[in-house]
């Protein structure tokens, strides 16, 4: 990269808000963003009975205030499809995504949310280690800047999961085991075809697991503008070493980040958190030499 990544990470102190927008202030702002926002937050499961697998929505409102404080016109899709452990409409609903979106509407915010399984496709032209030319859903095509937000999980079959592998749900295929053979490449050509340049992981309580599993309290929140830096921020801050994780790695050579951004605000070492390695961890998902 020609810029050394810059990722903020924070003990929350105060409100989350008041937390996030001293991350704000110290990546220099998020006036950049262009509209209409694409945004998608990760909800993986219709059934978070852990309360630590899905994005919280009053995260996502935070991180919207934030933005309309910066940017008084501007469009915001907030997106999600559905996938083996959920139906996006009724994940939306149960957790508080319709109330919100209506509530921002009423105030006269331009915002909407989207299924991107229920949304027309398009040919995208693109050849990637995955895809070629793949069919994926329109309203991607014409978003001016991509947010991401995440939550720090262990995952079996790519170690961890943040901001990167949260594109993995812009695949509007509701069975999307189907891509997991293929799961690192996946989720370069995503992140490759749609580049986030905004990474919120709210890193208050990650969990050792995807949709279940023991939650972890860490306390704390990553934010930056390339994604792979703020998972390799994030993977730091849960006990492991991002330079083994295959996705991390390679994501940083396509561009995506840097495996060693300028951290500012606190110091991770400080605030770690050993997470265990998931069970039946996939071999692929670490370099090993």
């Amino acid at each position: 990269m020609s810029h050394r990544s810059v990722v903020a990470f924070l003990k929350i102190r105060g409100s989350f808000e008041e937390t996030l927008n001293e991350a704000i202030k110290l990546i220099g702002g998020i006036s950049y963003l262009e509209s209409p926002i694409v945004l998608k937050p990760n909800i993986c499961t219709g059934n978070d009975h852990t309360g630590c697998a899905n994005v919280k929505v009053d995260i996502v409102k935070a991180l919207i205030n934030q933005i309309v404080n910066e940017k008084e016109d501007v469009e915001i899709q907030v997106v999600e499809s559905e996938s083996m452990s959920k139906y996006a409409d009724r994940a939306f609903q149960k957790y508080g995504y319709n109330d919100l979106i209506d509530e921002l509407k009423g105030g006269g915010l331009n915002i909407s949310i989207i299924n991107l399984s229920k949304s027309p496709l398009k040919k995208i032209p693109f050849k990637g280690d995955y895809f070629t030319d793949p069919e994926l859903p329109e309203i991607l095509t014409s978003a001016g800047s991509f947010v991401s937000v995440a939550l720090p999980k262990t995952h079996e079959l790519t170690m961890v999961t943040g901001a990167l592998k949260n594109m993995f749900g812009l695949l509007p295929r509701k069975n999307q085991g189907f891509y997991h053979p293929n799961i690192h490449e996946v989720i370069l050509d995503l992140n490759r075809m749609f580049r986030s340049t905004l990474c919120l992981i709210d890193g208050r309580t990650g969990l050792e697991g995807v949709t279940s599993g023991t939650p972890r309290e860490l306390g704390c929140l990553i934010l930056g503008k390339d994604p792979a830096s703020v998972d390799a921020t994030m993977t730091r801050a849960m006990g492991f070493a991002p330079e083994k994780i295959r996705h991390i790695v390679e994501a940083e050579r396509f561009g995506l980040g840097s495996m060693d951004p300028e951290i500012v605000g606190d110091n991770v070492d400080s605030y770690s958190v050993k997470f265990k390695t998931p069970s039946g961890l996939d071999g692929k998902a670490l370099i090993t030499q």
